[in-house]
This record gives C-alpha cells, structure tokens and sequence, in this order.
C-alpha cells in the first residue's frame, strides 16, 4: 500500500467513523473487528426476545464485550444509566467468559465526567472485568494494520501513486462530463488561485490535504483538457457548482474533512481506482481556483 492509498483509507476510515449512527455504527465496526481480528471475533446479532445478551461482538481469546454508542446520547443522566445496565447486564448473561467489557463510540468530544465516574464505580465493584473505552484512535489503530485486500473491502479501491503518475486526458473525461451536466450559471468570483495557506485555514487533516496535494500532481493536465476542448465558461460554470455545493454543505454541522469527503461524492468518485484518481486531479483543480473553503484572508 502506497502513501496515496494509506491516506485514502485514513480519510474513508475517519468519515464512516464520524458519520454511522445507531444499527449503521455497530455493524460497520462488527465489519471492521472481523477484518481485524478474524475467527477470534465474533458479531453478535439480536434474537427475538432474548435480544443480544447486551453484547454487540465478542473477542473470544480476551473474552471481551463490545457495546456500541453512535450517536452519543445527549442527556448524561440517560447515559449512565443506560451504560450501567448495559454493563450488568452483559456481566449476568456472560459471566465468566466476560473479562473485559468495551464501551465503543464516536463522540469527537469524550464522554462527560459523570459518565467517566460511572465507569470507575463499574471498575471498583468488578476489578476481576477489565472496564475499557474505545473511540477514533483504537479503530483506527485496527484499520491501520489491515492488508489492502480488506481496505479495499471497507472502503472500496484506493487512488494509487501510480495510478495519478499515469492518469491520461481520457480519464478526465467522464468526471468533467458529468459534472457539466449540472450546468449551474457562470457566477461573478474570478477563477484564480487562492493563498498558499489556504489548508491550514481550513483544517482539513493530514490525510485529506494529502490527497489534494497529490492530485495537484496532474493539475496542469486538468488545465491542458479545459484548453484542448475550447469551452471558454465551462470551468467557471464547474467552478460555480463546487460553490454552490460547498455552501450547502457548509451550512451544516460538518467538519472540514466531512465538507470534503462530500464534495469528493459530489465530484463523482467511485468505481475503480483509476476514476478516483482522475476526481482527485479534478477537485484539487478547483480547490485551488475557486470558493470552495476558505482563504486564509476570509
């Protein structure tokens, strides 16, 4: 796996992380615990009227319970509570094959103080059960360490080093193509480049401004292919609807990285890895050359 894939993954990793809720959530890390840890891990599935036993997948060699929380509940009191009953309940159905106990969830912000007493009060009454939380960093740490082969799997094919070093004005062609048929109304803002700095401003992670430095590779050949078909407004017009997206997106609660994972669906990526490559090209243009996040002297 080459630097371009690593990052694609990280920033395809990062999104479904933040963006799974509920049922969603705990299936997609039952996927990815059984890309990780193989025939050890087992998912568990509720079952009529005895439900899942307050276990969403075990580890069987550790005897570790996993319990999942996406979104993160908003009332603390309703939290706890539930965390303590979902903890006894799982140390009652399964005893001593239980000795360790995961919560998992994908609240950026940690849990609440009370929440984190909770859990020491749960680790005081059972010292024999190992009490444990795991958020962004331990499932990354897991998707990390996975061959391509099961990347790929998760996230679907990567954009490759190669991949962008021998992308041609062909492959351009059906990203461009589509997104010209959107076909939104020239605006006013003058397609020039934006200050060097604008990454930093906008706080995009390490992975996502990797990805566009890496299509910013084959920038020019993205220029020669406005040049060679001699459609005068046609960047502009493209230009005009990464606008129009990017304040859409914008206006809701999303982070930088989630903003450009979206425009990334919205450019058109999917397929094969070639594709990807040429909608990274393509969105690293028109980073550069039109409103699409911030400059840094916004």
């Amino acid at each position: 796996m080459d630097e371009v894939q690593a990052a694609f993954y990280r920033q395809r990793f990062r999104i479904a992380f933040l963006e799974k809720k509920g049922t969603e959530f705990q299936d997609w890390f039952a996927k990815l615990a059984g890309r990780a840890f193989g025939p050890d891990f087992e998912a568990v599935r509720p079952y009529g009227s005895q439900g899942d036993l307050k276990c969403d997948g075990r580890r069987v060699s550790t005897g570790t319970v996993f319990q999942c929380y996406a979104p993160y509940m908003t009332k603390e009191a309703e939290f706890i509570a539930k965390v303590r009953l979902d903890f006894l309940g799982a140390y009652a159905n399964w005893g001593g094959d239980m000795r360790e106990w995961v919560l998992v969830h994908n609240d950026q912000r940690g849990l609440a103080a009370k929440s984190l007493q909770q859990l020491e009060s749960l680790r005081r009454d059972h010292p024999l059960v190992k009490i444990e939380v795991w958020t962004e960093a331990e499932l990354q740490a897991l998707a990390d360490r996975l061959p391509l082969e099961d990347q790929q799997a998760l996230f679907g094919f990567a954009p490759s080093k190669s991949g962008l070093e021998t992308l041609k004005l062909a492959d351009l062609q059906p990203v461009i193509s589509a997104l010209r048929l959107l076909d939104p109304q020239p605006g006013q803002e003058p397609l020039t480049p934006p200050s060097v700095d604008k990454l930093a401003k906008n706080a995009l992670s390490a992975d996502a401004a990797e990805l566009l430095r890496v299509g910013r590779r084959k920038e020019g050949l993205v220029d020669a292919w406005f040049r060679k078909n001699r459609s005068v407004d046609l960047g502009e017009r493209i230009a005009e609807t990464f606008r129009k997206r990017y304040a859409h997106l914008t206006a809701g609660d999303r982070s930088p990285d989630e903003v450009f994972e979206h425009l990334l669906q919205y450019a058109g990526i999917g397929g094969d890895a070639r594709r990807h490559a040429a909608v990274l090209a393509v969105l690293s243009y028109f980073f550069e050359r039109c409103d699409i996040f911030e400059d840094p002297g916004d």
